[in-house]
C-alpha cells in the first residue's frame, strides 16, 4: 500500500473536516464524495465503523502507513502513561511532522519530501527518514546549501511556531529545537484517540 497522493479535498470531504487546512471544496460540498454523498438513507454507523474512521483520519493527517501506525500504537501501549496520548505524542515527534510544525515546510507532505531529499539535518547530521523519532533536545535545521530553496524560504517567512510550546525556532538560522514531548492539550489535531485505542483493543 502506497501513501495517498490524490486530491486532498476528497479526503477532507470523506471525514467532513478540513484535516489539511482551509478547503473551499469542503465548504461548497460538506458531504462525503461519491454518488451517494447526499443520500439521507445511509444507515447508522456501527461502533466499529466510527472507531475505524477515527484511525483512518489520524493516518491521513500524519501521512502514516498502516504498518507504521500499528507499530507506533504498540510502542505507545508499552510506554507508561495513557496509550492514546502516547500515540499522538509519538506521531508529533516524527521528523516530517516536526519539520512541518517548525514552518520549514508548508505541509506534512512537503516536509516528507524535504527530509527524503536530504535537505534536513538533525543535530548536524543528514537524516532522510521521515519517520525518524525525535527526542527532547534534538536540533532540526535546514542543510546549508538548501537554505536558498524558494519553497523553504516561503514557508519560513510565514511560520508561527511560537504557538507550539514544545518547539523553539530561529528563523534566521533556519534551525529549531524539539524541546519536549507535547502535552495532549497542546496538540491541535481534532483526533479522538480513545476511539483508536478501543479499536485496537478488540
Amino acid at each position: 500500500m502506497a501513501r495517498y497522493t490524490g486530491p486532498k479535498s476528497k479526503i477532507a470531504r470523506k471525514f467532513r473536516e478540513a484535516i489539511y487546512g482551509p478547503d473551499k471544496a469542503l465548504e461548497r460540498k460538506n458531504y462525503p464524495p461519491g454518488q451517494h454523498g447526499l443520500s439521507k438513507k445511509r444507515g447508522k454507523q456501527s461502533e466499529y465503523a466510527i472507531q475505524l474512521m477515527e484511525k483512518q483520519k489520524a493516518k491521513y493527517i500524519y501521512g502514516v502507513l498502516e504498518k507504521q501506525f500499528e507499530n507506533l500504537f504498540g510502542k505507545a501501549h508499552r510506554k507508561h502513561g495513557i496509550t492514546g496520548e502516547n500515540l499522538l505524542k509519538f506521531l508529533e515527534a516524527r521528523l516530517d511532522n516536526t519539520v512541518y510544525r517548525l514552518g520549514i515546510a508548508g505541509s506534512r507532505r512537503a516536509a516528507r519530501q524535504l527530509v527524503s531529499h536530504k535537505h534536513v539535518l538533525v543535530n548536524g547530521d543528514i537524516v532522510n527518514i521521515p519517520s525518524y523519532t525525535l527526542r527532547p533536545g534534538d536540533v532540526v535545521s535546514v542543510r546549508e546549501k538548501s537554505k536558498a530553496l524558494e519553497a523553504i524560504n516561503e514557508a519560513v517567512a510565514t511560520t508561527r511556531v511560537a504557538k507550539y510550546t514544545w518547539l523553539a525556532f530561529d528563523s534566521a538560522a533556519m534551525s529549531g529545537t524539539f524541546l519536549s514531548m507535547p502535552d495532549r492539550a497542546d496538540i491541535p489535531e481534532n483526533i479522538k484517540e480513545q476511539l483508536i485505542v478501543e479499536l485496537y483493543s478488540k
